[in-house]
Formats: structure tokens, sequence, C-alpha cells
């Protein structure tokens, strides 16, 4: 059977809370999954195998920036606070509660005692101060093991003034100017709390040898094969109910599909439309489905001619025929992109009218920003499947020949996972696939990680590259206010600009789906494309 879960609070924006200076309180919670775990005795055991379609880059969250690092360390580590189940909602994790300022410019966090990281050591404001200084000082000891690429996408460095342990259970964050969804950011993966022994014993080798605090240790790394892990006994927390957990990787979404068919692997990522009707026949198959928020795109770099042309650039929106990719690659479970950000989300302008797929106008385009014969590019293909391009090949080669079609000879160019981010955060490319899965449920999340200036430094998270002040402009001043309703306004006029501007062709979003054996219990959807084990079991 088909299970669709389609609620409202995934989609909740947590930025807005209000900040009147009370805490906020976390023992009702715990609580609860205390109780949850004293029933629940007979859940505990078995391995859970999850088939991906790529390996991890790296497991130190604060180096990496793709999802299939974020899917093993997830499991590794734990944050100051974390998002409910399902949901944008923010919960206290490390931190019991926090304070916020009347002003909004100091939050002090009350951490949890008597918690362990798995190497023995013990969490505490020490801890939470290494694990955020090490990606924002240039002095300190450990920031050499950087690029900290998150850190910089999200602009924290102007955000964060500086970081103080107060005593051995409160961190006082002092910031430079309000930030609206800063509480939600604290809650991504880079914002993990790491052990500082193992940092400085490991070093370089901390990403092949995680430590956390989280509900699953690290136990061995076979690369392009496989991640295990295995239940954390000491969890401050209950303990999760599986004893081992194992990521493997397998490319391709059929052979994804037949081995969970078979029984070898118990979840997999990414499943291929064509698969979806046999799957749904399946009475050992269940199908978890949940509207993504995301967008899958094709950058183009105005830093490179022709694309510093804004003629250029809308004929190339009007070239792509963006159904066609959704027709071969997304079937019904994904719809055609207009803009930036999603429209699940919160100030979504839905007022804008896309780019028609029209050839003759872009030929005019073309022709009148002084290309009439069209030019030759490359356009790269990212080599895994995600959630916004289950299949980036077979998108890039529509393209491909939608761009032949106006004169633009495009070559389709790939590299593996890690190379291909690498070097499209430093700008090689002309042309590339890319997308995105929202982090926080914030349109900052979209709008300034992936479209800002500041964005677009080395490593950039803005592969296009633009700058545009106007731009600019509006979403800062989005990012400093509370105010739903113009934070709303804001949000829709920077998006009129970026349809203006044209720096991408914006191509899809997907419907998420996760298949998954029938024996798999209690298994959610995060909207922000997270796969969370903890709360898994296995039915007998």
């Amino acid at each position: 059977m088909k299970r669709f879960l389609l609620t409202a609070m995934a989609l909740l924006m947590v930025g807005t809370l209000a900040f009147a200076g009370g805490a906020q309180e976390g023992s009702n919670e715990q609580g609860g999954q205390q109780a949850a775990s004293d029933q629940a005795g007979d859940q505990f055991g078995g391995t859970l195998v999850f088939a991906r379609s790529g390996d991890s880059v790296g497991l130190d969250p604060a180096r990496e920036t793709d999802g299939e690092s974020f899917y093993g360390s997830t499991q590794i580590f734990d944050n100051l606070v974390e998002f409910v189940p399902g949901t944008t909602e923010i919960r206290p994790a490390l931190a019991e509660s926090w304070d916020i300022a009347d002003d909004g410019l100091t939050f002090t966090f009350h951490l949890r005692e008597g918690v362990t990281f798995h190497d023995g050591t013990p969490f505490n404001a020490d801890a939470v101060v290494f694990s955020f200084m090490r990606q924002m000082d240039e002095n300190h000891p450990y920031y050499d093991l950087g690029p900290w690429k998150y850190w910089g996408y999200m602009g924290m460095s102007d955000i964060v003034d500086d970081i103080v342990a107060v005593d051995d259970y409160t961190v006082r964050f002092d910031l430079k100017k309000v930030e609206a969804p800063f509480l939600a950011n604290l809650a991504m993966d880079f914002a993990a709390i790491v052990s500082p022994t193992a940092v400085a014993e490991l070093g370089e080798d901390f990403k092949n040898q995680p430590v956390g605090t989280g509900p699953f240790r690290f136990v061995e790394w076979v690369k392009d094969d496989r991640i295990v892990l295995e239940r954390n006994e000491d969890y401050w927390r209950r303990p999760a109910y599986l004893d081992r957990l194992i990521l493997r990787v397998i490319p391709d979404a059929t052979a994804r599909f037949l081995a969970l068919q078979a029984g070898e692997v118990d979840v997999i990522d990414f499943p291929s439309p064509e698969d979806l009707e046999e799957m749904q026949s399946d009475p050992n198959i269940e199908l978890i489905q949940q509207p993504g928020l995301n967008v899958g795109y094709i950058a183009m770099n105005t830093e490179k001619e022709p694309f510093d042309n804004v003629l250029v650039r809308r004929a190339i929106n009007y070239a792509i025929n963006k159904q066609d990719i959704i027709d071969a690659v997304f079937g019904s479970a994904g719809t055609v992109a207009k803009n930036p950000i999603p429209p699940t989300m919160w100030s979504y302008n839905d007022d804008i009218e896309d780019y028609e797929y029209d050839p003759e106008r872009a030929r005019e385009l073309l022709a009148e920003a002084g290309f009439p014969d069209g030019f030759q590019t490359d356009l790269w293909a990212m080599p895994v499947s995600r959630p916004y391009f289950p299949d980036g090949r077979t998108v890039a080669e529509i393209a491909q020949a939608n761009l032949a079609e106006v004169g633009i000879e495009a070559e389709i160019v790939s590299y593996d996972w890690g190379t291909y981010l690498d070097r499209t955060d430093s700008g090689e490319h002309q042309m590339a696939l890319l997308g995105w899965t929202g982090d926080n449920g914030d349109p900052d999340n979209f709008l300034y990680v992936l479209l800002s200036s500041d964005a677009a430094q080395v490593p950039a998270g803005n592969i296009a590259f633009w700058r545009n002040d106007e731009f600019d402009a509006l979403i800062n001043e989005a990012k400093t206010t509370f105010d739903r309703d113009r934070r709303t306004e804001l949000y829709m006029q920077a998006q009129e600009v970026f349809h203006d501007q044209a720096p991408w062709v914006p191509v899809a979003h997907s419907v998420v789906t996760v298949p998954v054996n029938t024996r798999v219990q209690d298994f959610v959807i995060y909207p922000t494309g997270k796969r969370v084990f903890y709360d898994v079991w296995l039915q007998d």
C-alpha cells in the first residue's frame, strides 16, 4: 500500500518565532520519549540497510554540503536544537532550553548535563564553543581543517560576533545583527556538536572517523560500498531501536529497487519513476511520499561569457522544454519550477509568469545579444540521484537537445560527486545542473544561500556567481525582521528580480518518495531532506 504524509506542519517556518525573552522548555518532550520507550521493549534489535545512489563525501557535517554526506553524519551527531520529526518546528536537543534577549542579539543556551561523546569524553559548553569557533575563528587551531562551506553559505561570520562559555553548561551567542532564521540555522547539519578530543587526535581524518553524541556510533566506512553504524547504548535519550544501521551504495535506481524487492535492503532512496507502479503493486513494499522542499535548476555562470549577458540567459530559459524533462525524468512525481523556492514555501510568488518553451523567441534573443548562430558551451551533469534531479544525465541530454535547436552546442561534462561539488563551488563550469533541499523551512535558506552576492564567494553556494544589488538589498532586509508579512513582501519582490535577470533555468520541484519494506516501522520523511533512523524499528 502507499502512505502519503502531506502534513502542514512540515511547512512551518521557525525563523519568525517571537523572541520575547522567555525560555523554551524541553522536559515534556524528553519525558514523553522515555514513557514510549518503557512500552517498546520488543521494538529493539535488528539491522536496517538503507540503499542510496552515491557515497558520502565526508562525515564531518561542518565541512560538507551534500545530502549523501549528511545521511551518515545525521545519525552520529546532535545539535543544540533539532527539528521535530517530519517538520521544521524547533525543539530542544543538547540544549534543554534557551533565552533570547529582548533586542534579539543574545541567545543563551542551557545545556543538558551528563551527556558524553562516543569517545567517552564529556559534552559541555567548551565543546559547543569549539564546534563553532573552528568554523568562525581563523586563528583557531583547527580552522585549517575546513573549508567550512556551510558557515560561509549562511553568512554566519556576518551574523555571529562571539560565542562564550558562561559556565560548564551555559553558552551565549552574541550576534552582530538580528537574524530571523538564527535558531533554525542551529538545527542544520553544519551546527552539529563534535568531540574536541577526537578532532584534536584525528585531525584531517576526523571526516572519516566521526565522533559525536548521537544515537549511532561510527563503526566502519568502505568507500563506495557501505557505512556501518551501531547503536549508542549510552545515548542521553533512550537508545535507538536498531542494533545496526548500514548505508549501502547502489548507484542504479532499478538495481536499488530489485535489492529492496529481494529483501537485501530495507529502505531505498530516489526510486525511478518507471518502477513506481510495480512497487505499488508489491505487498511487501510501502511508498512513503511527501512534497519536497526542493528545487532543481540549471545555473549559468554569469562571470563567464556569454552568460554575463541577460539576453542570453533569458534565451536559454525560453529554449529549455521543462515539461519534457518532467515527463521523462519525474513522471507524476515532479512539477515544473518557475521560481527559486518551492510552491509549498511561504512567500512563494505565484504571480510570476514563467518563461514558456519558445525556441523561436530564444533564437530572437540570441540574435539580439550578438549570437545569431549560437555558441558552444559546456553543460555539467551531476553523477548521482538527488530528490530534485533523480537522473541528472537524462535532464542534461534533454537540455542539450533543446539548446541545439537554437544553435547552442553544449558538451555534457561530469565528475564523481565530490569533485563535481568542489569544481562547481569554484566556478569552473559554464552551465551546471544542481539543486537544493531546504534545510530549515525559511526562504532565506534558498534565496541567500543560493543567490546572494555573499554566497558567490569561493567556495560558492551561488554557483551562478550572480551578483545583484537590488536582490541583495531585499533579502538582507528580510533577514533582519521578524514580521512575517514584511518578509513575505520582500521575498516576493526578490523573486521578481530573479525572474527578470534569469541566472538559472529553474527546472523542477519533486515529490519525495521513499520505498520501504513493510517491516520498517515509524520512518518519517523530513521536509529538509534528512534521513533519520533513531525512531525506526523493524517488525518481526
